[in-house]
């Protein structure tokens, strides 16, 4: 239960993350106002407090797992939310992060 819990956090911080910074994108480049800029700041504010619910103890661990989401969820927000297409190879080095979070997250480890 602890790795579907940590696996939903860190969904959850993705979508906080991604969609907040994309809200400030849209807000400032695509001229759609401070309403959709506020929306970003707050989610993005929202998105600093996820990694302090993760079952894990170790901020730096965490964090340097999370990057791995954050690059695959990344490119699976451009396919949704603006059509972007990757490519063989914006798909293998997705599926590299996300084995890399894995094994920094969820790797069997003696004490700790």
């Amino acid at each position: 239960m602890p790795v579907l819990r940590s696996a939903a956090l860190f969904a959850a911080a993705a979508l906080l993350e991604i969609g907040g910074a994309w809200l400030v994108w849209q807000g400032l480049r695509e001229h759609r106002g401070w309403l959709w800029i506020t929306g970003g700041v707050l989610a993005l504010g929202a998105y600093g407090f996820t990694a302090a619910f993760q079952p894990d103890a170790h901020f730096g661990r965490v964090l340097a797992a999370y990057g791995g989401i954050f690059v695959a969820g990344s490119l699976l927000w451009g396919v949704v939310a603006d059509g972007y297409r990757p490519d063989r190879w914006d798909v293998a080095g997705a599926l590299i992060c996300l084995a890399g979070t894995a094994v920094i997250m969820w790797a069997p480890r003696n004490g700790g």
